[in-house]
């Protein structure tokens, strides 16, 4: 889009004349006449004359993008191909059978294995049979749905109230780790029953397939031993994803993963690591029994018809139960104890498909057979596994879950046994970290038995650990079960019964310290809670080691606070100080110290009242790492300043209403978005952060409204764009950032532009040059006052960058915009440490040299720029070459006042910047301009502060560019820059 033709330069006085005709009052008047109004003549410098200096280079843009694209390398990658098929070579060993003839070794090359013993009755596994007379179809279509009324009987068993099991798994794995080898037996798949032909008998496929279902046990496995922590557990996954695998179609298979995986619940050789090697097996056990339940529910499923959410078994048809009945059948076959019991239970649920009381029936009878399994520590995690899937299956059938308490206390005495303690002795654990093994199985049992127990169970509990002379350990978990407020109605009972404990397995202060954090939760009797508090921190203070004591005490100060005065607060800080100042013990424990801290400004309101308490300052000093120390401070502050002042409210109030414009659209009734955003402008005009998304909105619309409607609806566009143009235009103005302000005239410009608005994008422009003198020297970031040089300078940088495509005015004159600009960085009042004015007339040649190019580097789409306007005409250019003059002049009148020794980095640093502008834009083979970029470089190197790397980089970087096209007067250039040491 044009708008007139070129402006003319003659019939103007001088180039401010000009300016202030087109400009107005863009340019300040501060009595002193601009460097664009001097002649040029008259400023010589030392080093050259800055007439004739103006000359800038032709660029081919498009050549030059080629020169600097990277070379493109073929790659060859042989017979790789990710999408290619992956060929499995299968290599079979001889192995004896049960008539001790030898199956034939073979060889096989396949993407997929073929399951041996479907191979036997060609292909069709006899537990499917029933499965094959249902439709395809509806089973593949009912897993979803199946599987989501799963989910939902699973989360309706228990309350939210319940901690899951899978909260406690990540913390069992990080807390019971080795360095010792593990090892473990892996499935390696069958080979009996593959020499057998297609036609043989069904009596001999049938005696094939028994023989394979008694082999379960005893199938082709290889164990691998000098196994890693790590790597022990990357088995387990291996063996979890073969598992789902195979549940599908081959279930022996599967079968025999999950009875492998449960023997190794039976080995403790690395007892230490039992605890987590219970929690990797039982996720194989969880997923077996999920994958056979959702098998055996998806048969149930007639006509599409899927079985509510409680079924009966009635509903169930027979080929569900019969497959039901087989699994069970198989793994009552089963001979050893360990691998039956948990294999039984992990498919329990499936009961739910035989009888209403099956899973009432077989919960007594799973408890009974743990009382067959010898090793204390693998009955209790048996117990502990069984009560798990009760509560999933069955939480209201609580007598299951007290018998295996009772049985595991019955049983508990084993531990002082011979078999134990030697198992202890030769794998060298101590008693006291063999208990801790005890703790997560037990816990959980509790967990169970105490959801929404009735108090009069605890004391049932309670008496029965005094039975057994109050068991450390059992005691603990008691406290960890129960709530709160039961255990906090019988703290001196729990005290007395502490004290009375055998301190040799199981620490009294982790007894005090589960007491302390029930006692966090629920308040004891008024009459007790100073008895309580003596008799608690007499054990706590006796503590040598700083980690007990700490942990401890942290639990205990806020009961303190809670319950007692200043006083007592005071006298409980003192001892903490008193226990962790020596050996800068404190340095270890800076999370239980912020804890405390915290605790204290919790309960504790009163500014006035906090710092009157003698021993809290001192306790602050204990935070002497810099960054723990500033995060306290700000705790405490905040904790008496409210945190949401007037200005802090409004911001997130603006963010709230923001995230609500956002979301707000009207499609592509543009007009009716556009009235929504103007009565949000009119509501929330208090808000600035408001108003500045709604300019941003605004300017969004105007784009996608030019993207969307066009043709016959131009005209109408072109109206709407200008109302969007108008909209942003009258809000600007009342924003109180002058950056913001900057910014937002600059990007709407742009905005206008691309809409081909002409004198709207010139109104934002001359807005925001009008703007710059206002910029203060200091603004405030992020509550701190900052030097506002670098943001103009950034501002500015962005500013050029658009004005090269901001065609001129018919009637304002030739650049008239760039020259009002120049008017005010001129007359701007500049720090003296400060040579941003000098960078910005740098970028001022970047900006001038591109304008004198025939075909600019960028354009804005339908509109045309200064390079189409004139087409390169002789006047347009030489007014282009005076503002070079006058630039240059400018620049080298600065490097010249830096000639002070305090100055001569700055100068050195910003000769180099300006050599590195006239390289890169200039055209060196004008003689004038040769020999500037000469003496600027010698300038660099004058008094010994260029880098020396650079120097060197920047003369290759000429080198290199005289081998190029055209380019050959760089190496003459090159011949006349000299390298300088500093010696």
């Amino acid at each position: 889009m044009r708008r007139g033709g070129p402006p003319c330069a003659s019939g103007r006085s001088s180039l401010s004349s000009s300016l202030s005709a087109g400009l107005g009052a863009a340019r300040p008047e501060r009595g002193q006449p601009l460097p664009w109004d001097r002649s040029p003549a008259l400023l010589s410098v030392a080093f050259g004359e800055a007439e004739g200096c103006r000359h800038a280079r032709s660029r081919s843009y498009a050549s030059e993008s080629e020169m600097c694209k990277l070379e493109s390398v073929p790659l060859d990658f042989g017979d790789y191909h990710p999408l290619k098929p992956i060929t499995v070579t299968e290599s079979k060993t001889k192995k004896m059978n049960r008539k001790g003839s030898t199956s034939s070794t073979s060889s096989s090359s396949s993407s997929s294995m073929m399951d041996p013993l479907s191979s036997v009755l060609d292909g069709t596994d006899p537990l499917s049979l029933f499965a094959a007379a249902a439709d395809p179809v509806t089973t593949t279509a009912t897993m979803d749905g199946t599987r989501r009324k799963r989910d939902k009987d699973d989360s309706s068993a228990v309350g939210s109230d319940f901690e899951p099991w899978s909260s406690k798994r990540g913390e069992i794995l990080a807390r019971y780790t080795t360095t010792e080898k593990l090892s473990i037996n892996l499935y390696m798949g069958s080979e009996k029953g593959k020499a057998t032909a297609t036609g043989s008998a069904v009596s001999e496929k049938v005696r094939t397939r028994l023989e394979e279902l008694d082999d379960l046990e005893e199938g082709s496995q290889k164990e691998l031993l000098n196994l890693t922590q790590q790597d022990y557990m990357n088995r387990i996954e291996e063996l979890t994803s073969l598992l789902k695998e195979l549940a599908s179609d081959q279930k022996v298979k599967a079968l025999k993963i999950v009875i492998q995986c449960s023997k190794l619940l039976s080995d403790t050789t690395v007892i230490q690591f039992y605890p987590s090697k219970f929690v990797l097996i039982t996720d194989i056990l969880d997923t077996f029994g999920k994958l056979v339940y959702e098998r055996i529910l998806s048969m149930c499923a007639d006509n599409r018809v899927s079985l509510p959410d409680n079924f009966s078994p009635e509903s169930v048809n027979d080929t569900a139960k019969e497959t039901c009945l087989n699994w069970f059948f198989k793994i009552a076959s089963i001979r050893e104890l360990i691998p039956r019991f948990y294999v039984e239970a992990a498919i329990l649920k499936c009961n739910k498909f035989l009888s209403k009381t099956g899973i009432s029936e077989c919960l007594p009878r799973l408890t009974s057979m743990i009382r067959g399994i010898g090793d204390p520590l693998v009955a209790v995690y048996a117990r502990a596994y069984l009560c798990r899937v009760g509560m999933e299956v069955a939480p209201q059938l609580k007598e299951s879950l007290n018998k295996n308490f009772f049985d595991f206390l019955l049983t508990f005495k084993q531990i002082h046994g011979d078999t134990v303690q030697n198992q202890l002795v030769g794998q060298r654990v101590e008693m006291p970290l063999y208990l801790t093994l005890y703790s997560p199985a037990i816990d959980w049992i509790l967990q169970c038995i105490a959801y929404h127990a009735p108090e009069v169970l605890l004391t049932e509990m309670m008496e029965r650990c005094k039975k057994l002379g109050n068991n450390a350990l059992l005691l603990n978990s008691v406290m960890s079960a129960f709530r709160a407020e039961f255990i906090a109605a019988r703290s001196m009972d729990f005290i007395a019964m502490i004290k009375e404990c055998d301190e040799s397995g199981f620490p009294k202060h982790l007894l005090f310290r589960s007491l302390g954090l029930n006692l966090a939760l629920a308040d004891p009797p008024d009459n007790d809670r100073l008895q309580i508090l003596n008799e608690a921190w007499k054990v706590i203070t006796k503590l040598k080691n700083p980690q007990d004591y700490i942990n401890c005490a942290e639990v205990w100060v806020e009961y303190t606070c809670r319950h007692f005065t200043k006083r007592e607060v005071n006298t409980v800080l003192a001892d903490v100080i008193k226990h962790m100042t020596p050996d800068r013990a404190f340095e270890d424990a800076y999370p239980q110290l912020q804890s405390i801290i915290q605790k204290v400004i919790t309960y504790i309101y009163d500014f006035s009242l906090l710092f009157s308490v003698e021993k809290f300052l001192p306790f602050l000093d204990m935070f002497q790492k810099e960054s723990v120390r500033v995060e306290v401070c700000k705790c405490i502050m905040e904790s008496f300043i409210n945190a949401l002042t007037l200005e802090d409210e409004k911001r997130m109030l603006a963010a709230l209403i923001n995230g609500f414009i956002k979301m707000v659209s009207f499609g592509r009734d543009f007009e009716q978005q556009l009235s929504f955003y103007v009565e949000a402008r009119s509501m929330f005009c208090n808000l600035e952060p408001v108003l500045v998304q709604l300019i941003h909105s605004v300017n969004q619309l105007a784009m996608e409204t030019r993207k969307v409607m066009k043709g016959n609806h131009s005209r109408k566009t072109a109206a709407f764009v200008r109302a969007c143009v108008a909209f942003c235009f009258i809000t600007i103005p009342s924003l109180s950032s002058i950056f913001t302000r900057l910014n937002l005239y600059l990007h709407s410009g742009q905005v206008a532009l691309a809409n081909q608005c002409l004198s709207q994008a010139d109104a934002f422009f001359k807005a925001a040059v009008s703007l710059v003198p206002e910029v203060p020297k200091m603004i405030s970031v992020d509550g701190k006052m900052r030097p506002s040089d670098a943001f103009l300078l950034e501002f500015l940088c962005n500013f050029f960058s658009t004005l090269l495509v901001v065609p001129d005015h018919p009637e304002q004159g030739v650049l008239f915009l760039v020259r009002g600009l120049l008017n005010v960085i001129q007359d701007y009042t500049w720090e003296d440490n400060s040579d941003d004015k000098v960078r910005i007339y740098t970028n001022v040649l970047h900006l001038l040299s591109a304008m004198t190019q025939e075909a600019y580097i960028y354009h804005v789409d339908k509109v045309d720029s200064n390079d189409a306007l004139y087409g390169g005409d002789s006047k347009f250019l030489a007014e282009i070459n005076k503002l070079c003059e006058t630039v240059i002049a400018q620049i080298l009148d600065h490097l010249k006042t830096l000639g002070k020794e305090e100055t001569l980095k700055r100068q050195s640093q910003l000769a180099l910047y300006f050599f590195n502008t006239i390289v890169a834009h200039g055209d060196l083979r004008n003689n004038k301009l040769n020999q500037l970029s000469v003496n600027l470089w010698n300038l660099a190197q004058k008094h010994g502060f260029a880098d020396t790397k650079t120097m060197v980089k920047t003369l290759e970087y000429i080198k290199r560019r005289s081998q190029q096209p055209e380019m050959s007067h760089f190496a003459d250039l090159a011949l006349r820059l000299p390298l300088q040491s500093r010696t």
